[in-house]
C-alpha cells in the first residue's frame, strides 16, 4: 500500500495533487492545510473519503475505490494549544478511515493528522499524538493503524519515536528533511506512525510550492493477528 501524506501550505499546493497522483500512483492521499469548503470529490483516480468541518483549514483523505471500499470515517478534536485559542481554532486535528482492502480481504485504518504548531510545547504535541492513536482504535480496534501527517516535531525526536513505542507502534521518519523553511526548524516534520504494517520505505518528494515536502509511505501488512495488534498496544 503506498500512501501519500502532504501539508499544503495554507491549500497553495492543491493543484499539484493530480500530478502526484498520476507519477506515484498512491493508494491513499492524506492532505493537512486544505481548504474544506467546496473539496473536489476526485483526484485522479482517487475518491474523497472525508475531510473536516470545524475550521476552513482542515484534513482530508483520499482513496482509490478500485482497490479499497469505504467503511467508517471520523474526525477528532483533540487538545488545544494556546494558538488555537487565542487565533485560529483547530476544532479538528485528525481524520480517521477504516478501509477494506478488496484484494486481501483485510481492514485497516489510516489517518491525516496536523499537531498543534510550534508554538506549543512538545508535551501537548506528545499528548495529541497518543490521544489520536487511542481514537483510532475506537473505529478499528485490533486493526493495523497507519498515521501519517505533520508532526511539527523539530527536535528531539528520539524521545518522541520511545513514547510511541512504549505505546506499542512504530515511528518512521522519511529519507530526507521534509521541512526547510525556517533556518531554526529545519527537519523531518512530516512522519509516519503504524501498528500491523511493515514500513519499507518513507521517501520524501520533491518541492512544490508548499513549505513542507510530502511523503510517500510504502506499508505492507505485518503477519500479526488482530488479537497480537490489541496486545501490544494494550487496548
Amino acid at each position: 500500500m503506498k500512501v501519500v501524506s502532504y501539508n499544503l501550505r495554507k491549500h497553495r499546493a492543491i493543484d499539484e495533487l493530480a500530478a502526484l497522483d498520476e507519477r506515484y500512483s498512491p493508494d491513499v492521499l492524506c492532505l493537512q492545510e486544505v481548504e474544506t469548503t467546496g473539496l473536489a470529490e476526485h483526484v485522479g483516480r482517487l475518491q474523497l473519503a472525508h475531510s473536516t468541518t470545524g475550521n476552513r483549514l482542515g484534513l482530508a483523505v483520499y482513496f482509490r475505490p478500485d482497490r479499497y471500499e469505504f467503511e467508517v470515517v471520523q474526525s477528532f478534536a483533540l487538545k488545544k494549544s494556546l494558538h488555537d485559542h487565542l487565533l485560529r481554532p483547530a476544532h479538528e486535528r485528525l481524520v480517521g478511515v477504516r478501509l477494506r482492502d478488496l484484494a486481501a480481504d483485510r481492514e485497516f485504518v489510516v489517518a491525516s493528522f496536523h499537531a498543534a504548531p510550534l508554538t506549543a510545547l512538545n508535551s501537548l504535541r506528545r499528548h495529541q499524538i497518543h490521544a489520536a492513536l487511542a481514537e483510532l482504535q475506537g473505529i478499528g480496534p485490533g486493526l493495523p493503524i497507519l498515521m501519517v501527517g505533520d508532526y511539527n516535531y523539530p527536535v528531539f525526536k528520539d524521545n518522541l519515536a520511545e513514547k510511541v513505542r512504549e505505546a506499542g507502534y512504530e515511528l518512521t521518519l522519511s529519507d530526507s528533511r521534509t521541512y526547510t523553511r525556517y533556518k531554526f526548524f529545519r527537519g523531518h516534520f512530516d512522519l509516519a506512525t503504524s501498528v500491523g504494517f511493515d514500513i519499507e520505505r518513507v521517501e520524501t518528494l520533491p518541492r512544490g510550492s508548499s513549505d513542507h515536502l510530502p511523503i510517500l509511505v510504502d506499508a505492507r501488512y505485518t503477519s500479526a493477528a488482530e488479537s497480537e495488534i490489541e496486545e501490544a498496544i494494550g487496548a
